[in-house]
Parts: C-alpha cells; structure tokens; sequence
C-alpha cells in the first residue's frame, strides 16, 4: 500500500506537467469543434442582451433548434421571429427561472412540444444596482433566485436526460465580478460568486460522465442595457465588451468543451493578483481603475 503511494506521489507532477503542455498545445492549435447540427439549444434571458446574441450564433453555427426562455414575451418573440427567418427553428417559452415550479412545468412542455435539449445556456440574470443598506430586500432576493437558484432548477429539469443520452453541456454566462467584486452592486457579485461555485462543483462532478460537459464564462463589463450608465475611469483602456464578440467565444467555447473562459484574456492577471497582493493594494487599484465608483452613475434595467 504504502508503495502504491509513493508511486502516485512521483507520478503526480509529471501529470501536472502535462497537463500544462497539453493546455500550452491547446491554446496554439485548432481544436476539433463540436457539430451542433443535432442539437436542441435552450437559452435562458435569451430574449435581450447576450441572450439574444447567443441565440444568434448558435443559430449561426448550425443549432437545430434555438428555444428561448424569458420574462418578456415582446422581446421572446421579436428575437424569436429574427432566428426563423434565417432557416433555424426557433421556439418560445415565457418562464421566470426564480420560480422553480414554473421552471419544472415549461421544461416539461417543452420536451414535449419541441424535444430534448442538448445544450443548457443559463443566461438569465438582473441586477439591482444599489448599495446593501440601500437596497430592498425583495429586490435582493428576486437576484438571487434568478441569478443562482434558477440555475439549480433548469439544470436539474434538463442534466438528467442529458446523462442518460450521454450528450449535453450545461452553460452559464457568469462575470469577473464573481471573482472580483465592486460596491453598489453587492447584489449581483454575491449571486454570481455563488454562480461560480455552483459550475465549478457541477464541472468536477461531471467529470466522469462521458458526453457531458460544462462551460463558465466571466466577461468583464459588455456593452447591454442591464449596465447602462456604468463608467470605469478609462474607458480607453478597459472598453466595455461586444455582446456579439462575448456570444461567438462562448458558442466557440461550447463547441471545444471549454471548462473556463475570461473576457478578455487580461482578466486573469487580476484573479493572480487577488491572489499576491495585500488588501490595501486591491483597495488602491479599485480606486485608480475608478471600479470603486462605477456603479455611481448605474441606469441599467432590473
């Protein structure tokens, strides 16, 4: 037993080491990318915003079917009739992902209606934009159950069948807020730290599942309505992302079974640096960078 051991102990760096070599090889190769042509793509939020980018691409890239859900049937239904027109079969469903038993029932009619999905894009969120002391606290817990706990009922209405078709992949579209936080909106970094967590257990724990798999996506700040009026002190350096830009890496990411995707790259430097620096230095950089006040001028949508 204890050579068994000693042999694992050995054998443990050089696994790292080609772990980090195969990563190295990834990231300077073509990888092979899935076929999406028999997929049946559930994106939730997916009448606006990302949303509605992402249901664009996957459209794009060759989905078989694009279902929609969302709170605003206008919206649904506009992005809806923009994917039929360019060949793709596209489905509604009015659905609050806050509310479990509404998810439960959808998620039914829609294996009925339109099939199985193959690919779950947890999209949905909204954000209050205010301080702790200053935010109600309806509002606070209407966050979390749409940026967290709906991501625990869509994905338990939808992974089952996914494991036993031996095919699926679970998406969330995150933010670098959930590793980094900013004040004002205390809200939405909470619910998304706890969105983090819940796909990177999810991820570890679908390792050994053949077929299925899981992307997490972080973008920095992106140009939609949900952060209008925030500001960074320089927009020159830091620009807010395209929408268009963040939902072609994430169908992209889907496609090459990417676990972990930051936008852009740079976004890692700060995760290292949280890392190294004493709190004081995270303090100052969150001043000079402005992120300290961004949310001030904060007009975005809820």
């Amino acid at each position: 037993m204890e050579m068994k051991v000693l042999g694992c102990a050995l054998l443990f760096p050089l696994q790292i080491f080609f772990c980090l070599l195969r990563a190295i090889v990834r990231f300077f190769t073509r990888q092979k990318r899935r076929d999406l042509g028999t997929d049946v793509v559930l994106i939730t939020g997916g009448g606006r915003g990302i949303g509605r980018h992402l249901a664009k691409e996957f459209a794009k890239q060759g989905a078989r079917k694009v279902i929609l859900w969302g709170r605003t049937e206008k919206c649904l239904k506009e992005t809806c009739e923009e994917i039929s027109m360019t060949g793709t079969e596209c489905h509604y469903f009015v659905c609050d992902v806050g509310n479990r038993e509404e998810v439960y029932q959808q998620a039914k009619k829609l294996r009925e209606k339109v099939g199985d999905v193959t690919i779950l894009v947890n999209n949905a969120a909204v954000v209050h934009g205010k301080s702790l002391m200053d935010s109600d606290d309806d509002a606070l817990l209407k966050t979390q159950h749409i940026n967290t706990l709906g991501q625990f009922w869509t994905t338990k209405a939808f992974l089952p069948r996914m494991l036993e078709l031996c095919n699926g992949h679970v998406v969330c579209i995150n933010s670098i807020l959930s590793l980094s936080s900013i004040p004002g909106a205390i809200d939405y970094c909470t619910s998304k730290a706890s969105s983090y967590a819940f796909m990177e257990s999810l991820t570890l724990g679908l390792l050994d599942c053949p077929g299925v798999g899981c992307t997490t996506v972080l973008p920095f700040h992106t140009d939609t309505e949900m952060f209008q009026g925030m500001r960074v002190r320089f927009p020159k350096l830091f620009p807010p992302l395209n929408p268009e830009m963040v939902a072609e890496r994430t169908v992209d990411a889907v496609r090459t079974n990417t676990a972990f995707v930051a936008l852009p790259w740079t976004m890692h430097f700060l995760v290292i640096l949280k890392s190294l620096l004493p709190q004081s230095a995270l303090e100052e950089i969150h001043k000079f960078s402005g992120s300290y006040t961004c949310m001030n001028t904060f007009k975005g949508r809820t």
